[in-house]
């Protein structure tokens, strides 16, 4: 991984048929930090995924122009950019203090839950739902254990953030 750092890269698992396309900003045993790239030459936000069931990890000729198109645009990654990803309670402290609302899914791409943190415990990641109306809906739990993707900082979520603050004032 280390030859990858700041490059655009692709990662396919074994076991999701989405493919994940980012600036590698950081990586650890468990998890990987990406600047997303969900199309063309768009950074949206950040993913990190969990390092499991890898099945590759490559560069080509169309990410390398597609990251040259990219940094032409005058956008970079950053040292700002790199948050803790020692482990899960790491990651989910930092991203309900600096964002508050994250987004995770698990192994399926089928469905993806926002919303903010309630509570997490070795057995469990409970949140409070932020349905597709910037409403919150009530708890929602998950093993820790099965949580693949974190997104945060994407347009959606701080297109719903908006709203939510909207309905507070």
């Amino acid at each position: 991984m280390e030859q990858y750092l700041r490059q655009l890269i692709a990662i396919e698992f074994t076991d999701k048929k989405e493919i994940f396309t980012g600036f590698l900003i950081d990586y650890s045993d468990d998890w990987i930090l990406l600047r997303n790239n969900p199309v063309d030459y768009i950074l949206d936000g950040f993913v990190i995924l969990r390092n499991k069931n890898i099945e590759a990890v490559h560069r080509d000729q169309d990410l390398a122009f597609t990251e040259k198109v990219i940094r032409m645009k005058g956008l970079k990654t950053n040292a700002e950019d790199i948050i803790p990803i020692r482990d899960l309670a790491a990651i989910i402290n930092f991203l309900t203090n600096k964002y508050e609302i994250f987004q995770i899914s698990k192994k399926s791409a089928k469905s993806a839950y926002l919303g903010k943190l309630i509570e997490l415990t070795e057995e469990e990641l409970t949140i409070d739902f932020l349905d597709t109306r910037g409403k919150f809906g009530g708890e929602l739990s998950f093993n820790p254990q099965k949580i693949r993707v974190i997104e945060f900082d994407t347009d959606y979520i701080n297109s719903l953030k908006l709203v939510v603050a909207e309905d507070v004032n």
